[in-house]
């Protein structure tokens, strides 16, 4: 027991010297080698070159030639030891950097103010978000990923001191400095991030600068142009500014910069700078919490510094000292190693070398200080410098893993705190007329236009207030988003009156969702929100902060992000009304769910090869895996001639896709109310059919294409002129009138009874002479009847009340004419045998435009992303949107292949894949998988085990039908035998 209890002891007593002793920071992992390569650097400097490593320029490779020869002087005759780059492209630093490493005697010590990352794209100013973004996120194992990622930028370029993390603990609004560059206001919460942070910055090799000490947090003033003052109690400071500080540096944080600020309680001298500060710099820093890493002084340029110089220091005379190398020395005298930005570091280095001859810097000061630059060097590789290798420095600073992770720290920051009732996520959206109106002085395009991925939505602008309110009339629900610059963490974040004023004028008479694209303190400009149903914070407008938001207001990705400060008197920091997704499709890259993006431009290549073959003039094309969209593309043209080129918002005629999206999901469900079942017969359903040669015939056959059914009846051709072959007067009007109300096309109405005809024609036709697999159109023409019977409604009607008005598939309709302009309608065909005209917001399919456009077999238009909403409803079981549909045990019933066994792949509805070598996909899918394909070129399947959805659509039939290169030369199966190669997990 007393062994136990001594060892116990020992540990104990380990705890508390580790606890009081950090480890030193800069140790390499060699530390002997490391020691030796020090000491015989340090040997075999001058005292004006050991001077010289003290000094860390700014160097901005934008300058002009002139400044450059300025800066090869002092590295090459001044021998300073470092620079911090500022100002200029990437590749510009790259290169002048190599330019003044060759110059410099001792390897130079690179640092730089990357905080957010690096980023060489034209639409992006930073790779990552702002540190305040951060802050709002709850998984820490995130931040440390991104401290990997930005510290990998930073070695790319030669960088090996990053500036960052900033853990000052933001607890002023007003913070002209700091704001977004502060993780918050919870001194936990900083110090989790700034911690995981450093962690995975050092962990690629780039050293961590923990600022701004002693803590930034609470002034109101700039630092650049005046000395802020920090009012703060030495024993507040102590527990909570100096909090995240004693947990980085007992972790191993390389470097501290002590910030420019007055700081009354901790410097009794007054208007004295914290940077110039023995008590500060070396009292607490380095005695007090034991830190052995690097300290830097905050820019020595800063505003302020010499107006508080005073006479002497701590008894040594500076008068025989010049203001520039007074200030310099200082900030050495005060216990910093490294002198940042030295207003004239020629003056500096001169008169460091009078003091050190004068006596009033010691040779053990000077080792002391010069030594830990150079172990901080070693441990960066320096020893056996290389130059940055220019080769692909763009493709290695322009990554698609930062974007994938861009978007995984947007989804978890944004933060919903307010929702009223449960509004956010929106359902219900059949009930929901949707506004949007934007805010701000930036562009929200990219937020409306995702909005619209999930809904109709219109945006609404006015230069007036009362014109705007009028144009809301028709609105219940109006999405309005406060857009704020993105360019930088310092831009104007807050609300103008005139738009406070707008923004509760509109709250006072609609329901309301706000979504705030700018730092969460510009929830302070709110004087009331009781109006307001709905908040968002979405911290920042880039691009995909823009998207993700959009995607969380419908719920396609959950809530969160709780506020990392508190904002105005509503929210208090850690606010955060948090939800899980209701299964609508997300939005995002092939990393997040497995798949390769290099993998899939293979689909860009095979869709311009048909493009460019005249397989079809255009095509929009979609990949979904586990519920996210991760391809989503338009090629070509409307038509040959290519004055329109395919967009997002185009819809298309998707032809016999019209069998699983109108007709299959109605049957289902009246299926699952008891209606009708599988084995019902058709003399069962519809009474005409009793005493008919299709009486016994059951819905599972017949749906199967097992029921001997014909393939096909051109009804059409029968009301044509035997002589000239064109509509026949007996069944036609070029115009409407009595007894002729079904429009073919505007200028072509059919008789009103052909319809029974049509009826009659399919209840009369032969059997096949044998059962054997056989597609056929003609049950989705009975099929359309009944369900109209069943309904007492057309079948438009059904569809849109039933399904697309809720599943907010609001391009999915039959006859678009109606609601779509011409130009956002993909023609089909030049039609040369039946309605000699350009076939153009009119159903392709002859038969369903003799029944008005609205066939149960074809007569749907589409876009890509409405068709995957409802192939992805399929895949999940019935369930979409937060509402269930259908049941999953019925989802299964009808794709299910009853008929395999007589070599018939078919589901109930539903396409299969191939049972032999051939078939509708490219054999590389899984059985459970279906779909189905349409005679225009279109294709949508699913596949519940990869939880893939894929849709192609096109006007294959534009200018003519007759050929068939897509399925010819398998377009469609090799795009899906292209996308099951890109899996990678």
């Amino acid at each position: 027991m007393r062994k136990f209890a001594l060892i116990f002891f020992c540990l104990f007593l380990q705890f508390l010297v580790a606890q009081n002793n950090p480890v030193d920071p800069l140790l390499a992992s060699d530390i002997v080698e490391q020691n030796r390569w020090v000491d015989s650097v340090y040997a075999s400097l001058t005292t004006k070159e050991k001077i010289g490593q003290l000094f860390m320029i700014q160097v901005m490779s934008s300058a002009n030639a002139s400044d450059n020869i300025k800066n090869f002087r002092l590295v090459n005759e001044y021998g300073i030891g470092g620079i911090i780059y500022s100002k200029g492209g990437p590749m510009r630093q790259a290169k002048l950097n190599n330019k003044l490493q060759a110059v410099s005697k001792i390897p130079l010590l690179i640092g730089m103010d990357a905080e957010w990352g690096l980023s060489m794209r034209l639409d992006s100013t930073y790779a990552f978000p702002w540190n305040m973004t951060l802050g709002a996120i709850s998984d820490n194992k995130l931040i440390e990923q991104t401290g990997r990622q930005v510290g990998e930028h930073c070695r790319r370029l030669g960088v090996h001191f990053n500036f960052a993390p900033v853990v000052d603990i933001n607890t002023n609004p007003k913070n002209p400095i700091i704001g977004n560059r502060s993780f918050g206001e919870d001194r936990d919460n900083v110090t989790k991030k700034g911690l995981a942070f450093m962690k995975g910055m050092q962990s690629a090799g780039v050293l961590a600068n923990a600022k701004h000490f002693p803590g930034h947090g609470d002034t109101e003033d700039d630092s650049h142009k005046t000395l802020p003052t920090v009012s703060f109690s030495e024993q507040r400071i102590d527990s909570v500014e100096l909090y995240p500080y004693r947990k980085l540096i007992n972790e191993g944080l390389s470097s501290v910069m002590v910030a420019h600020l007055n700081v009354p309680s901790l410097e009794k001298r007054k208007g004295f700078p914290s940077s110039l500060s023995k008590y500060i710099v070396t009292d607490i820093l380095k005695d007090k919490l034991g830190f052995k890493g690097l300290i830097f002084t905050d820019a020595l340029t800063m505003k302020g510094a010499a107006d508080y110089i005073a006479k002497d220091i701590d008894g040594i005379n500076m008068s025989s000292t010049n203001t520039g190398g007074k200030i310099d020395l200082m900030a050495f005298l005060a216990g910093n190693d490294v002198m940042l930005m030295s207003e004239n570091p020629v003056y500096g280095i001169e008169k460091f070398h009078d003091a050190y001859e004068e006596g009033i810097i010691t040779e053990d000061r000077l080792a002391h200080s010069v030594k830990k630059i150079l172990m901080a060097k070693y441990k960066v590789g320096l020893n056996n410098y290389k130059p940055v290798e220019l080769i692909n420095l763009k493709k290695d600073l322009v990554r698609l893993k930062d974007d994938v992770l861009y978007e995984s720290l947007m989804e978890n920051a944004l933060t919903v705190v307010k929702s009223n009732k449960s509004i956010l996520p929106l359902r219900d959206l059949e009930t929901r007329n949707i506004a949007y109106v934007a805010l701000g002085d930036n562009d929200g395009t990219p937020f409306y236009n995702e909005l619209k991925k999930y809904t109709r939505v219109h945006k609404i602008e006015d230069d007036k207030l009362d014109g705007l309110m009028a144009k809301l009339q028709n609105y219940n629900t109006v999405i309005v988003g406060f857009h704020k610059s993105n360019d930088n963490p310092w831009k104007d974040f807050r609300f103008k009156q005139k738009e406070l004023a707008w923004l509760y004028e509109i709250a006072r008479n609609n329901t309301v969702i706000l979504d705030i694209f700018a730092r969460p303190y510009a929830l302070n400009d709110l004087l009331s929100i009781d109006n307001i149903e709905g908040i968002i914070m979405s911290y920042q407008n880039s691009e995909i902060a823009q998207q993700k938001s959009a995607q969380l207001i419908f719920g396609a990705i959950a809530a969160k992000g709780k506020l990392p400060v508190s904002a105005g008197q509503f929210f208090p920091v850690e606010t955060g009304i948090g939800f899980n997704s209701i299964s609508n499709l997300s939005y995002g890259l092939p990393e997040h769910v497995g798949m390769d993006s290099e993998l899939l431009k293979k689909l860009d290549s095979v869709s311009n090869y048909a493009i460019n073959n005249k397989m079809t003039p255009g095509i929009q094309l979609l990949v979904a895996r586990r519920g996210k969209v991760i391809y989503n593309k338009n090629f070509g043209y409307h038509t040959y001639a290519k004055k329109n080129k395919v967009d997002f918002d185009d819809i298309y005629d998707v032809a016999s896709l019209t069998k699983i999206l109108a007709t299959l999901p109605v049957l289902m469900e009246i299926e699952e109310k008891g209606a009708v079942s599988l084995d019902s017969k058709l003399s069962d359903l519809m009474l005409e059919y009793r005493g008919t040669n299709k009486e016994d015939i059951t819905l599972k056959k017949m749906l199967s294409h097992y029921a001997q059914l014909k393939p096909w009846i051109p009804f059409y051709y029968a009301t044509l002129d035997s002589v000239t072959n064109k509509p026949d007067a007996k069944y036609y009007r070029k115009s409407r009138s009595r007894g002729f109300d079904i429009e073919v096309t505007n200028t072509l109405f059919l008789r009103n009874d052909y319809k029974d005809s049509i009826q009659g024609i399919i209840r009369d036709s032969d059997l096949l002479s044998s059962l054997r697999y056989r597609y056929s159109d003609l049950p989705y023409y009975i099929l359309k009847e009944y369900l109209e019977g069943f309904y007492d409604k057309p079948m438009n009607e059904i569809t849109e009340d039933r399904f697309y008005k809720s599943l907010g598939a609001n391009y999915t309709t039959y006859n678009p004419r109606d609601k779509f302009s011409l130009k956002d309608i993909v023609p089909t065909e030049v039609d040369d045998y039946f309605r000699y005209k350009k076939v153009h917001g009119y159903v392709h399919d002859m038969g369903a435009a003799m029944q008005g456009g609205i066939g149960g077999h074809a007569g749907v238009f589409s876009n890509a992303n409405d068709v995957a909403k409802i192939m992805q409803m399929f895949l999940q079981k019935g369930f979409y949107g937060g509402k269930r549909y259908l049941k999953r045990e019925t989802i299964d019933k009808f794709n299910t292949c009853y008929f395999c066994e007589a070599d018939n792949r078919r589901g109930v509805g539903f396409d299969k894949p191939q049972l032999g070598e051939e078939g509708p996909t490219c054999g590389c899918i899984s059985m459970t998988s279906f779909g189905h394909s349409g005679f225009t070129g279109t294709y949508a399947w699913a596949d519940p085990e990869e939880e893939i959805i894929y849709v192609f659509l096109a006007n294959r039939t534009y200018p003519e039908a007759g050929k068939n290169l897509l399925l010819r030369e398998n377009v469609r199966t090799e795009i899906q035998r292209l996308i099951y190669e890109a899996i990678i997990d």
